[in-house]
Order: C-alpha cells, then structure tokens, then sequence
C-alpha cells in the first residue's frame, strides 16, 4: 500500500480559499471531483505546483511532476467543496493515512466555523 505525507501548501492553499468564502457546501463529490480531461486542462493552464496544491496527500516516493505524487484531491480546481474534505477523511481514515486524516479533518472543520455550521 502507498504511504502519503501531508502536503503543506495544500493545506495552506484550502485554508486561503476557506477563508475567502472559496467553498461549496453541498455538492455531489463523485459528480464535483476533478476527472482526467479536467486534471489534464488544468495541469496545462497552471503547471505543478498548482495543481498539487489541490491535493491533501503526497505519495511518498512517487517522482516529483506526475499525477502519481498527488493524492487526496479537495476541489473542483476553482473552490473547497465540503463534501471532498469528507471525502479525504473517509477516505484517509480507511487506509490509515493518520496524517492526511487528521489535515483533512482540521480543514473541515475551519469550513464548518467559516460558513456557521454547528
């Protein structure tokens, strides 16, 4: 199984967006998430460090500049949707990912201070 460290300009760059109101509450991840043709766009458009820093997770000793070093995707590459950081944490929990988990749990629940949801 893959090992993941936190990716800190990930955490940064959501905790930025969060705190711009850059956040969709209620959506339907499976139909939100990134695909391939729109990784791809956006890789095309803004390069890697963009793009990594829409994901939680670093895949430990993947090479740097491929979509095998990022994991545990967040947003729709323009804003935080609430239901991807569920996702992440669910996700992480699962395979005991405790680090990604735990990142992703903190930023859910700055979301859920942010937008008022008790």
């Amino acid at each position: 199984m893959a090992k993941y460290e936190v990716n800190p300009a990930a955490v940064e760059y959501a905790r930025k967006l969060i705190d711009g109101r850059q956040y969709v509450l209620d959506s339907d991840w499976g139909a939100s998430q990134p695909d391939a043709d729109a990784q791809n766009a956006y890789l095309a458009n803004h390069g890697w460090d963009e793009y990594g820093a829409w994901h939680l997770g670093l895949t430990d000793g993947a090479n740097e500049e491929t979509k095998a070093r990022h994991a545990f995707v967040y947003g729709d590459f323009r804003r935080v949707h609430r239901t991807g950081l569920i996702a992440c944490v669910y996700r992480a929990s699962e395979w005991r990912h405790k680090d990604v988990e735990l990142a992703a749990h903190d930023l859910l629940q700055l979301l859920d201070a942010k937008a008022g949801i008790s």
